[in-house]
């Protein structure tokens, strides 16, 4: 051959080469992923209302079907309807050997849909969901990925509204579990079965924000079911949430210590101070029933006592008691008044007798000397024959003692001192009574009542820590 054709030969292969690899410059893998869907899609080649075979191809064998779960976020937990709302990103991912296509030496990767209805799904179900809906903003938030060995996963964002049974005993010191269960509708284990995702098949978004919750941890379980019908696959993933007592430190627990405090000031007022004793109890006391009313309506009327229940029920029955109190030193100080007036009347119409009483004795006395004085005088004068008069001598010892009888008997009585006379004004014993019930109540009611403290904090705090837990949480 010449040279000639050596140069055609060289330049047809340089031309057939650099076609080549223009054509496969040129190749729209979106194209091929059409026809590719197309092929395993196409009408009379494909049918979605069969479920997929077992392992293997195994037509005996049920469908597995992976799930795992992203917690976008957990917006609020209701206490008096007793559920919460949550956003997630739900994902299941089944093997269907009638999806298998060719990967173009590993050039597709997979094929998207975002057409659900195009493949069979499985028919799984929330079975506590009482709301739900889609994001279709803006597009519609699913998407179905076909990889090359059939692997099918299905994608989609959903928010859910879930019912979360709680057990308030410890309000506000609880924790509550709460769950989300996920089970086939129609298909048995026999035909369907539904498996967490090895590895880690639920995530939670590190940002998670709860108004007054934490979640503390989480426990993925299965739930299987046994009706009439058969049974069926469950999934679930069991939520510990704790609740933030910082809350209800600072909005309940400081301010019905702050009503009870208040109520003893009553203690250390002056017993006639009665509008201001009892405007202070009324006050206090609507305020803690007000109180106590705005506390049970944001929570469900349950039949059982919660520790809320026990603390405002004793803060009210002391703010109570203070006013109680009140009461019975009103009735002790008036009645303790009425004897003290009593005696009084008593002791003076006593001196009174006693003065009549010494006034007619010394009376009496001297009328008796001064017979008795006369009638010895006459005799003597008689017997002797004189005509003087008896004369009583200084010396006489029978006169001096009559003379000192009869100046004891009129001796008028002590005048009291001026200290005496004020002090008198005010009956202490009967008075002493009233006071020593305020005394007694300003050392009673606060040791009464951080022995309560004590009591109510030591028992709800352990009963958290042993409170029923699921094992998979300890």
């Amino acid at each position: 051959m010449g040279t000639g054709h050596y140069f055609w030969a060289i330049f047809y292969f340089t031309s057939l080469c650099s076609a080549s690899l223009a054509n496969n410059a040129k190749i729209n893998f979106r194209e091929k992923e059409k026809k590719v869907l197309d092929q395993i899609l196409g009408a009379g080649k494909y049918d979605a209302r069969i479920r997929p075979s077992g392992i293997n191809g195994t037509a005996n064998l049920p469908t597995l079907v992976q799930v795992n779960m992203f917690l976008r976020s957990i917006s609020k937990i209701d206490d008096y309807k007793m559920e919460y709302s949550v956003q997630l990103t739900f994902r299941e991912q089944w093997t269907d050997e009638r999806l298998k296509f060719d990967d173009i030496q590993g050039r597709l990767k997979y094929l998207t849909l975002t057409e659900a209805n195009r493949v069979w799904m499985p028919d799984l179900f929330f079975s506590n969901e009482k709301e739900g809906h889609f994001h279709n903003i803006i597009m519609p938030n699913v998407y179905i990925r076909i990889f090359p060995n059939g692997s099918v996963l299905y994608s989609i964002r959903i928010s859910l509204t879930l019912a979360c049974p709680m057990n308030l005993k410890l309000y506000p010191l609880d924790r509550q579990i709460c769950s989300l269960r996920m089970a086939s509708y129609g298909w048995t284990t026999n035909d369907l079965v539904f498996l967490w995702k090895e590895g880690d098949p639920v995530q939670v978004v590190k940002n998670l924000h709860l108004p007054r919750f934490t979640l503390e941890k989480f426990l993925t379980d299965y739930c299987n079911s046994k009706t009439n019908t058969g049974e069926y696959s469950c999934l679930k993933v069991d939520l510990l949430f704790k609740r933030e007592f910082s809350y209800y430190l600072i909005q309940i627990y400081i301010p019905c210590c702050m009503l009870v405090i208040v109520s003893w000031v009553s203690f250390w007022l002056d017993q006639g101070a009665v509008p201001a004793r009892v405007s202070l109890g009324v006050t206090t006391l609507l305020t803690m029933a007000t109180q106590t009313s705005g506390i049970n309506a944001s929570l469900p009327p349950v039949s059982y006592t919660k520790a809320i229940d026990v603390w405002t029920g004793v803060c009210l029955t002391f703010v109570f008691g203070a006013l109680l109190e009140f009461a019975l030193v009103n009735y002790a100080s008036r009645s303790g008044l009425n004897k003290a007036n009593m005696h009084k009347e008593n002791m003076k119409k006593k001196r009174r007798d006693l003065e009549q009483a010494s006034l007619d004795a010394a009376s009496d006395l001297l009328d008796t000397d001064s017979n008795a004085t006369f009638a010895m005088a006459s005799q003597y004068s008689r017997g002797a024959g004189l005509q003087k008069p008896l004369v009583r001598h200084p010396g006489d010892p029978l006169a001096l003692e009559k003379l000192r009888q009869c100046e004891v008997h009129m001796q008028p009585p002590k005048r009291p001192s001026c200290c005496k006379t004020w002090l008198s004004k005010f009956p202490t014993r009967q008075c002493s009574r009233s006071k020593r019930i305020d005394v007694i109540s300003r050392i009673t009611f606060p040791l009464v009542f951080a022995l309560f403290n004590l009591v109510y904090w030591s028992t709800y705090l352990f009963r958290e820590e042993e409170d029923e837990v699921p094992l998979g949480f300890v």
